[in-house]
């Protein structure tokens, strides 16, 4: 038995005259939204670059969305997608930082914590993208419920689940199809190193000035394969 690699077919990310003209409304929109939030919000912006990288990450997770529709072969197959896809996503949840441990953890008195915290729910009204953020304090949780982070995880672990059904067709093709889902890994791996680099090093200040470009790129090219999903046929 020969094994070749699936070719690689660009019709399936050459958009058409409909995507074109949605890509142009939601991108004017984009644009409309920033401009009205630096007219009305008391701020200033150092680096325009920051208000670009949510933009992107909703824009290649709508294109995802749209473009992905899983099949499946089986309930027991879409459930077994289904917890692995739930898995992924809290742990991107976990390490991304849309959920932390709650002050509870830090403050072993109670009465303490109540004194000296806002628990509960509040608004963020951060740019268009990375807000409006919705955040949550509480005594074992706290939540960081940035709109880019939710929509771009939500979307990866959709696309994770599309690759378990798509890999279950068969038992060779399916194994090795699964390598593609190394790439599910990196935006983990770069919120780790992030994480570990510290402060108070060239490196870790290089690492922090670049870590949005940087997890964008990598977010980019994990939906790409994801979508793309490479097989062994």
């Amino acid at each position: 038995m020969r094994l070749t690699i699936q070719d690689f077919n660009l019709d399936r990310f050459r958009p058409d005259r409909e995507a074109l003209l949605w890509a142009g409304l939601v991108v004017n929109l984009e644009i409309i939204l920033t401009l009205a939030y630096l007219l009305l919000a008391d701020v200033t912006i150092t680096e325009w670059r920051y208000l670009l990288y949510p933009f992107v990450w909703l824009n290649v997770s709508a294109w995802a969305l749209v473009r992905t529709t899983p099949i499946s072969r089986s309930a027991r197959t879409r459930y077994a997608g289904a917890a692995i896809a739930a898995g992924y996503f809290l742990l991107l949840a976990y390490v991304g930082g849309l959920v932390s441990q709650g002050v509870g953890f830090h403050h072993p008195t109670g009465a303490a914590v109540a004194d000296h915290h806002a628990l509960g729910w509040r608004l963020a009204w951060l740019p268009p993208g990375w807000g409006p953020a919705v955040l949550y304090s509480g005594m074992t949780v706290q939540l960081t419920l940035m709109p880019y982070k939710v929509v771009s995880y939500v979307t990866l672990a959709y696309l994770v689940y599309a690759t378990v059904l798509d890999a279950a067709g068969s038992a060779i093709s399916g194994v090795l199809g699964l390598v593609s889902c190394v790439s599910c890994t990196w935006p983990v791996v770069a919120s780790l190193v992030g994480a570990i680099a510290g402060s108070g090093t060239a490196v870790a200040a290089a690492a922090n000035e670049w870590s949005y470009a940087l997890g964008t790129g990598a977010f980019v090219l994990t939906v790409v394969l994801l979508r793309w999903r490479p097989t062994i046929r």
